[in-house]
């Protein structure tokens, strides 16, 4: 073992210069895409098609004022411009989450925030503007057999179900709009009065607070490329007591490490005999360690996470943790409104009495019943086939005073899995949406990536088996695909499977359809996980996706024994179709061994696999026992390949959340 310790600690140097030479891919992927946000910029300058750029203030500022001014309110034209805004908002969103933060200042951020939040506010005010149109002119929509008004109006992004009381016949209290599957049962006071019932279902959610919709992959913070290389270089500690030093700097305080968000090369510098055989700049360093999840401006996870763990508990248990659950399937804006006075047709004349007004709410329960009790308002709502409940939902209303989802108010909830409807009570009119455990499938039964691609080919599968569903991603150049979702031996959301997009766009898809595989900084608190040291577990993914081009990685069940300070998982040569034999490794940032244990084992050890060696990096590890071929392939693997490799990597975050 001291000869072991000896030979490595001679060609560490070596070995991470070859890993850093790797490692420029990260930097080449980060350039691409920068390079590719500028060409689309300058794409939509030349196309002068009269869409605004989002990211420009002045741009988007006009294109809000046009359409303010503008006054035509007919349901159709707002609701092909709100597909527009929608777009531009989710330029906007992928910029706040896609974009490094040495490319996004405080400023442009505050910005993107703000104009979401106007561009949200604006659509709504059209679908208003929109509904009091039609409300004018209620009587035109005549239903055959009850006299009473009912439009349903619907696309891709928003369902428009609106009913008029024109007769205040009492027997037809009762509704359900026929094309969106949709119903209401109202009390016999407003059976009887001027009123109108809308059931505004947007496909998306512009209610709950932003930072639900705009939260990137947690960064963890380690140790990058060349600080590694420093401290190997200087450092003249025997080795035990260096891997000790390496265990344990995860786990120092922030004030101790960080100075901003990271440790500061500098300091590195001065505390090790550094030498000049890798020539690199402060700037690609410091670019790389952002690559690399070193972003500087962004909060220490770890202080976040004892941050998080030291908040004051919320004591109203009606308020939903928006951290645990999150609304899935959408918003219903479910609002009864004062109708209008409607056009008389007198001859050749149409006459219609005028009020300044604009949309107004029907106050339910009335102001002067407060005190008496009032019958409540039964909905029934049919969900969407493009979205997974995997437990019966959580229903919440709209709190417009807290800024926040509330549980009560609601009661005799009636729901029925199999024909995707729920039914219940409110004792008012609210904006309400299902809620489902965001953790729902965590942590994870088991994982694999292994290489799909033949020849010349970079392609990768990623499989993510939960508790209810096995979910496979195709990975290719510098997109994904969904690939499958299992449910219960079923194929579903087949309206997102088989779509290329970018890591982020899957993100946003898979958690849209009520399938979030992808942990935040504060799911540790809501699951039992046994988290890994950060150094450990980013070098992990990092040369995970280095090698994915031609070698396997999948789940050990020896992960959870192996403690914090190091990773285990099974890894095996894949060129063929076929999987080889799997060997387990250990690493830990800074070693990598293999066991000479294996799944089937009694009981789990560190011991080496014989006539095996340790080195420094897991891509030397691998190099030792890998043929030629596969190496190669590895050097010729895609940096924008290895890039998305690594981004679905840290994004699962597979070595913690199994």
């Amino acid at each position: 073992m001291e000869k072991l310790v000896a030979k490595d600690h001679e060609r560490r140097v070596s070995e991470l210069a070859e890993l850093h030479s790797l490692e420029q891919k990260f930097l080449s992927a980060q350039q691409w895409k920068t390079d590719c946000r500028a060409y689309a910029k300058w794409e939509h300058y030349l196309s002068c098609d009269g869409s605004p750029d989002p990211s420009v203030l002045q741009e988007i500022n006009t294109f809000m004022s046009l359409w303010r001014e503008d006054q035509n309110k007919d349901i159709q034209l707002v609701m092909e411009k709100g597909e527009q805004v929608l777009n531009l908002i989710e330029k906007l969103q992928f910029l706040l989450l896609d974009m490094p933060p040495s490319e996004i200042t405080e400023k442009e951020t505050v910005q993107y925030q703000e104009s979401i939040l106007e561009l949200q506010n604006l659509l709504h005010q059209k679908y208003n503007g929109a509904t009091e149109h039609l409300l004018k002119t209620a009587s035109r929509y005549e239903d055959f057999e009850t006299g009473n008004m009912q439009r349903v109006i619907k696309d891709k992004n928003v369902t428009f179900c609106i009913w008029a009381n024109l007769k205040k016949k009492v027997r037809f209290k009762k509704h359900v709009f026929c094309d969106a599957q949709h119903g209401f049962d109202l009390p016999k006071s407003l059976a009887v009065s001027s009123v109108a019932v809308r059931i505004l279902h947007t496909h998306y959610d512009h209610v709950s607070p932003l930072w639900l919709q705009c939260q990137r992959v947690p960064k963890l913070e380690v140790l990058d490329s060349k600080e590694l290389i420093q401290l190997s270089k200087g450092n003249v500690e025997e080795p035990e007591e260096e891997e000790k030093k390496a265990r344990e700097e995860p786990s120092m305080s922030a004030e101790e490490v960080y100075s901003d968000g990271r440790k500061s090369a500098v300091s590195l510098k001065e505390n090790s005999n550094s030498t000049d055989n890798i020539n690199e700049t402060g700037e690609e360093t410091e670019q790389q360690a952002e690559i690399l999840g070193l972003p500087s401006r962004v909060q220490d996870p770890l202080r976040h996470e004892e941050t998080n763990e030291k908040e004051e508990a919320v004591t109203d248990e009606n308020i939903v943790d928006l951290q645990q659950l999150v609304p899935v399937g959408g918003v219903y804006h479910i609002d009864a409104l004062q109708l209008p006075p409607q056009v008389k047709q007198i001859k050749d004349w149409s006459m219609v009495e005028l009020l300044d007004v604009g949309l107004e709410a029907y106050p339910y329960p009335p102001e002067e019943a407060e005190d008496a009790t009032q019958p409540p308002v039964q909905i029934t709502l049919r969900l969407s086939d493009n979205v997974l409940y995997f437990e019966d939902p959580l229903i919440a209303r709209w709190d417009p005073a807290g800024q926040q989802w509330r549980t009560d108010g609601i009661s005799n909830i009636a729901y029925e899995a199999q024909e995707k409807r729920i039914t219940f009570e409110m004792g008012a009119f609210h904006t309400v949406a299902l809620l489902q455990d965001a953790h729902l499938n965590m942590p994870y039964q088991a994982w694999e990536l292994r290489p799909a691609g033949v020849d010349e080919v970079d392609e990768a599968l990623l499989t993510v088996t939960t508790v209810f569903a096995t979910i496979q991603i195709q990975i290719k150049g510098s997109q994904c695909m969904l690939s499958s979702v299992v449910v219960d031996e079923k194929d579903a959301l087949s309206h997102i499977t088989g779509k290329w997009m970018s890591p982020v766009n899957l993100r946003a898809a898979l958690g849209k359809a009520g399938v979030n595989i992808f942990p935040r900084e504060y799911s540790h608190k809501y699951i039992s996980v046994h988290k890994k040291a950060p150094l450990a577990e980013v070098r992990a993914y990092q040369q995970m996706a280095l090698v994915a081009s031609a070698f396997a990685f999948a789940w050990s069940k020896w992960n959870l024994e192996a403690g914090q300070e190091q990773v285990v998982f099974k890894v095996s040569e894949h060129l063929q179709d076929s999987v080889k034999d799997w060997s387990l490794y250990m690493f830990n940032g800074q070693k990598a061994q293999k066991l000479k244990i294996t799944e089937a084992s009694e009981a789990f050890s560190e011991e080496l696999e014989e006539d095996s060696e340790f080195h420094s990096t897991l891509y030397h590890t691998l190099k030792d026992s890998a043929s030629k071929e596969a190496i190669d392939k590895v050097g010729r693997a895609s940096f924008l390949f290895v890039n998305v490799v690594y981004e679905l990597l840290l994004a699962t975050r597979v070595l913690t959340y199994s």
